[in-house]
């Protein structure tokens, strides 16, 4: 039966959606996410909806699971039925470690999406890959299949760094994959990084920039460490065994960040993102961000059509119950009233580098705005044509000043 939550509402059986959100199905455009649950070994820092064979037991097995989402896309697209999006713009496949899929499996999800409402001739198709997890030969097929962009969790360069994340790959791995997605004909290619981890040095977050600049890619993603209750890394910190992050650590090592990729002819597009110009910039994120619709398929998987969010069950045994019942592996969702939507739209428009329209605010909001101004926050150039746009220095404080713009 579906569930609910305290700040939900019930998902009915079949999943279906009130009229009022099917109406103008991907007007602001239409993505899909695909959630793979699977990871080879979990690292310390990592709070996501994943799992190993061992935690699994006699759950889901990767094998089934290919089949188990296609199921849900049909019942996906009974829902929009009578109102199917124009087109898929974007597909991210993301996990977990989507790589550990075999190649042929990640090809025939993005074939049933396809056949289902139709990729746009232009769509972007992203997986994200561990480095260890590819191959010249599984990339091939991936690009084959039709994925036009890879997201590689580089997280450093530093061996010491990586053994504290308790991630897998050896130091360079990263790199090597990325020139190998290169060799088999993607367009786009990101590799990510992690800054501010325990014992990290100066030193090392400017190898890890030099490394990814000399990779060749086209896009960078950065991201200081956020410790999450109940992880391994968050229990090693209570127990004295590692310092907790340093804010004024990570402010140095984004504006390092800042300095090498400028440098490089990266340009920033949201605070934590940078791309080699406009085709290089994450479509799917940029969907989230600014508002489109999008259908999110698997264990955990959240989803938004016409300003309904919902969310299915996390474990991916009882996701695959719910579907071979017939059901909607939905939990629970909320219908965003119109406060929350110009809440989550500041936010988020004001993360980009297009900035935010100064006319959505309320008076309360411009004044902030006029204030964040005048202490260097906000772009002089770009608020008399009427957009709040962050400086560096607004980047670096870009929460306290959303709070400062909202009711």
């Amino acid at each position: 039966m579906p569930g609910v939550l305290p700040d939900g509402e019930t998902v009915p059986v079949d999943g279906a959606l009130p009229g009022t959100a099917l109406r103008g199905v991907g007007a602001r455009g239409f993505g899909v996410y695909l959630h793979v649950p699977f990871c080879a070994s979990r690292c310390g820092y990592c709070d996501f909806n994943t799992y190993t064979a061992a935690e699994l037991g006699g759950g889901v097995g990767r094998e089934s699971y290919a089949d188990t989402v296609l199921t849900e896309l049909a019942l996906a697209a009974r829902v929009l039925a009578d109102t199917p999006p124009p087109r898929v713009d974007t597909v991210f496949v993301g996990g977990g470690t989507p790589t550990l899929l075999p190649a042929d499996d990640l090809a025939r999800l993005l074939d049933g999406i396809d056949r289902t409402w139709g990729l746009a001739a232009d769509a972007e198709v992203t997986t994200e890959a561990n480095p260890e997890s590819v191959t010249p030969g599984s990339l091939k097929t991936l690009r084959a299949a039709g994925y036009t962009r890879i997201s590689l969790g580089m997280q450093s360069a530093a061996a010491g760094v990586l053994a504290v994340l308790d991630r897998t790959h050896r130091p360079g791995r990263a790199v090597e994959a990325a020139r190998e997605a290169r060799d088999a004909g993607f367009d786009h290619v990101n590799l990510d990084l992690i800054y501010g981890t325990p014992g990290e040095r100066p030193e090392d977050f400017a190898a890890s920039l030099e490394q990814v600049v000399a990779a060749g890619v086209d896009h960078v993603s950065a991201y200081a460490l956020i410790v999450e209750d109940g992880t391994r890394l968050a229990a090693r910190m209570r127990r004295g065994e590692l310092p907790y992050p340093s804010d004024d650590v990570a402010a140095d090592r984004y504006l390092a960040a800042e300095a090498a990729l400028d440098a490089a002819g990266f340009s920033w597009y949201e605070v934590s993102n940078w791309a080699r110009g406009g085709a290089a910039r994450c479509r799917h994120n940029l969907l989230y961000w600014t508002g489109g619709d999008w259908w999110g398929l698997g264990p955990g998987a959240h989803s938004h059509v016409g300003g309904v969010r919902w969310w299915n069950v996390k474990h991916p045994t009882t996701y695959a119950q719910r579907l071979a019942a017939g059901h909607s592996p939905g939990l629970a969702r909320e219908i965003l009233t119109p406060a929350e939507t110009h809440t989550e739209d500041v936010m988020l428009r004001l993360r980009l580098a297009s900035g935010l329209p100064l006319d959505v605010l309320d008076d309360a909001g411009r004044a902030a705005a006029a204030r964040a101004l005048a202490d260097g926050l906000l772009d002089p150039v770009a608020y008399p044509q009427g957009r709040a746009v962050l400086t560096l220095r607004g980047r670096l404080l870009a929460d306290a000043v959303v709070r400062d713009l909202l009711p």
